[in-house]
């Protein structure tokens, strides 16, 4: 089997179209590159579907490397038959793989063994033929020192037996399949901590049965996590009868003494090697799954949490809120510099309300302020107010932003290389100030699990996690573009082709040579080659250099035609862009070359008309209910306007302008059946919601979209 053929089992699409995408990912394209300027190779296969056949890719060749290591195994033990070559290469399911090398695989010494050692073989070989007459004097012809009566040989010869039952690859794909299908999970409390107080919050799972192939991937994590934190013990539970029952229609077929045998090894079997194993194999199968529906949830929140509505450069003032440690204000200029800080006090206990204010309107005024940003964690809402009292001049618009992982930028390495004469107050204002200006700018500076806007991200496998966010972190970059002199290292990072050593490259030249004036400078950088150079070029953008191109997703190498093309109209290159009427005149199809085919042209053409334009909306201010101020102001039936600030796979939660947010479950989302939160909510979406319950004690609110 190719990569191709393993690649079509999975994915409906043309095999020219994969193999296309299988040579350019071979020759070091990255997925955004691919997908935005080698369409007419790959039949215009979008970005998902792109990463789906590296994925796959991957995939195939980690199934391929297995299976080597599989036949050198079993050939060094000189055990490989032509008959099980065969089966082992004609494979491609790992489960199956595995279940043909368990015989073969070096293990702790069994029963089985030494069953083995005592000369009882021959006897299991011969109860599983079933047509023995007398199995009492047969058994007794394999007596000896270590075996010294025929009940010991049989029990040896059961033990055997029990084993090759085991090893069985159709006994065990058929069990397989019952336990995918049939069987439940089920979770206990741990008898001394049902009063713990930190159990309560999975008191759901103290008695919890459920079909595991129906279990949602939240709850199966939620309960997953109670068991490693020693709370609740579970268990996968199937009927045993039915179990021993398919087993033996498999083997059984006589009615005999040796079927009699056979059915205590069976049993044995069952509850010592099969049931243990298989159990725990479709457990891990289920928690792949529920990873994968939670790592996709998280990618999806990361997804709208970068591409969120940048304000743009303006200046900025940020304010951290905080109550007796007072709130630190920074100025921002329009590159998101630092023009000024210091700490105010307008809030209990200092209560210097009338002080701050003076402050905060001489700064406005002294910094041409356009904007203010207030982080939205502690009095946040209090600091919202005490702004909107001010009597400016001219008034700032005023926005409250997410400050999650602010804190974590804040004592990183990188806002230390940033701002290393200042400390984690000030360097906490300045991300929420910058994430007003640039949300991906300032976002892709912290790790993406610090950020909070998934479900169970520590308990998903973390190797998967890193690589999912890190993909979405680059497509988010490189669908956005940036500017090469001014984005950070860290932004730098992401964009195609470039990687983290690159772009330290880049930041070094671009301190020692000044701004880049054009894009085929880049190859000036040490070590940035013509590979680099191809991937990287389109996604970053030179404003005011040389050539108007620069600061388009036009790529280099179709600055040619785009040459010809303003030469055919008699204008310049400069005068063709924006102009729709020109375009829309021009035939795609004249302009085909060997490297840009009829789909690269149109899309060219398409980026002529709005060059550069940024797929991001434009920031907008949002007003909560002023009467709201903390959780003791909710009452049922009262209707909020709020921010949806997570998605999980269970609902959305919704932040109504306290430090508490609401969760609106999936059924309360609309009327009718909702198999996808995302289908109806994004995250930052701005909704109105009906308050159902509150629990104050428990600090938790109960909302609902339907109403």
């Amino acid at each position: 089997m190719t990569p191709t053929d393993f690649i079509r089992k999975t994915l409906n699409l043309p095999a020219k179209n994969i193999d296309a995408t299988l040579k350019l990912l071979a020759d070091d394209c990255t997925i955004p590159f691919i997908s935005r300027y080698r369409k007419d190779a790959t039949g215009n296969l979008d970005e998902v579907q792109i990463e789906e056949i590296f994925k796959l890719k991957k995939q195939f060749e980690e199934i391929t490397k297995r299976k080597e290591s599989i036949l050198k195994s079993i050939s060094e033990q000189d055990a490989l038959t032509n008959d099980l070559k065969y089966k082992i290469e004609q494979s491609f399911d790992i489960l199956e793989l595995e279940d043909l090398y368990l015989p073969f695989k070096k293990k702790r010494k069994t029963k089985a063994d030494a069953a083995k050692e005592k000369g009882l073989e021959p006897l299991a070989k011969a109860i599983t033929q079933q047509n023995i007459k007398d199995l009492e004097a047969y058994a007794s012809k394999f007596l000896n020192e270590q075996v010294e009566t025929e009940d010991e040989a049989l029990q040896g010869a059961r033990d055997i037996i029990a084993e090759w039952i085991n090893e069985n690859t159709l006994v065990r794909k058929n069990l397989r399949r019952l336990f995918q299908r049939k069987a439940c999970i089920s979770s206990q409390v741990v008898k001394d901590k049902k009063t713990d107080e930190n159990a309560q919050k999975f008191a759901q799972y103290f008695d919890w049965e459920e079909a595991l192939h129906k279990i949602p991937s939240h709850r199966l994590l939620a309960m997953l996590r109670a068991q490693t934190e020693g709370f609740v013990k579970t268990k996968i539970v199937i009927d045993k009868d039915e179990a021993l029952n398919l087993i033996e229609n498999a083997l059984i077929n006589s009615n005999n003494e040796c079927s009699e045998q056979i059915s205590l090894a069976i049993k044995d079997s069952y509850k010592r090697l099969l049931e243990p194993a298989i159990a725990n194999e479709v457990l891990q199968e289920a928690k792949e799954k529920a990873d994968q529906k939670a790592i996709a949830i998280f990618s999806k929140n990361l997804r709208q949490l970068l591409l969120d509505s940048p304000l743009g450069e303006k200046r900025i003032l940020a304010i951290d809120p905080g109550f007796k440690s007072g709130c630190k204000v920074v100025c921002l200029d329009e590159k998101g510099d630092l023009l000024h800080n210091e700490t105010i006090y307008p809030h209990a206990p200092q209560n210097e309300s009338g002080m701050a204010m003076k402050k905060i309107r001489s700064l406005v005024n002294s910094f041409n302020i356009d904007a203010i940003s207030i982080g939205n964690g502690t009095a946040s809402r209090e600091t919202e107010f005490f702004i909107k009292k001010i009597a400016f001049e001219k008034p700032p618009q005023v926005f409250v932003v997410s400050e999650a992982g602010a804190s974590v930028y804040s004592a990183s390495k990188i806002a230390r290389e940033e701002f290393p004469n200042y400390d984690v107050t000030v360097r906490g204002a300045i991300s929420i100030g910058r994430r007003l200006s640039d949300p991906l700018a300032e976002l892709v500076k912290i790790d993406a699990k610090s950020i909070g806007v998934g479900q169970y991200q520590h308990d998903v496998d973390q190797i998967q996690l890193k690589n999912e966010l890190d993909s979405t972190v680059m497509k988010c970059v490189n669908s956005v573009g940036i500017n090469l002199n001014t984005a950070s290292k860290s932004l730098l990072s992401y964009v195609s082709g470039i990687g983290e050593k690159m772009a330290e490259n880049i930041v070094k030249y671009r301190a020692e040579n000044g701004a880049f004036q054009e894009r085929k400078e880049l190859k000036k950088v040490p070590r940035l080659g013509e590979k680099a150079y191809q991937q990287a070029a389109a996604f970053i953008r030179i404003t005011n250099g040389k050539n108007a191109l620069d600061n388009s997703a036009v790529h280099p190498e179709a600055y040619a035609i785009l040459e010809k093309i303003a030469k055919d109209l008699g204008l310049k290159t400069e005068n063709l862009i924006g102009n729709k009427e020109k375009i829309s005149s021009v035939k795609a199809e004249n302009y085909v070359t060997e490297t840009v085919g009829i789909i690269g042209v149109q899309d060219i053409l398409k980026e002529l008309e709005k060059p550069g334009l940024d797929p991001r909306k434009a920031a907008k201010i949002f007003e909560f209910d002023s009467s709201v101020k903390s959780i003791k102001d909710l009452k049922p039936g009262m209707v909020l306007p709020g921010i949806v600030n997570n998605v999980t796979a269970f609902g959305c939660f919704v932040d109504v302008g306290i430090k508490e947010s609401g969760l609106v479950h999936i059924s309360q989302l609309k009327s009718g059946f909702v198999s996808d939160v995302n289908e109806v909510v994004k995250l930052h979406q701005q909704v109105q919601v009906k308050v159902t319950e509150v629990d104050e004690a428990r600090k938790r609110i109960q909302l609902t979209m339907i109403f």
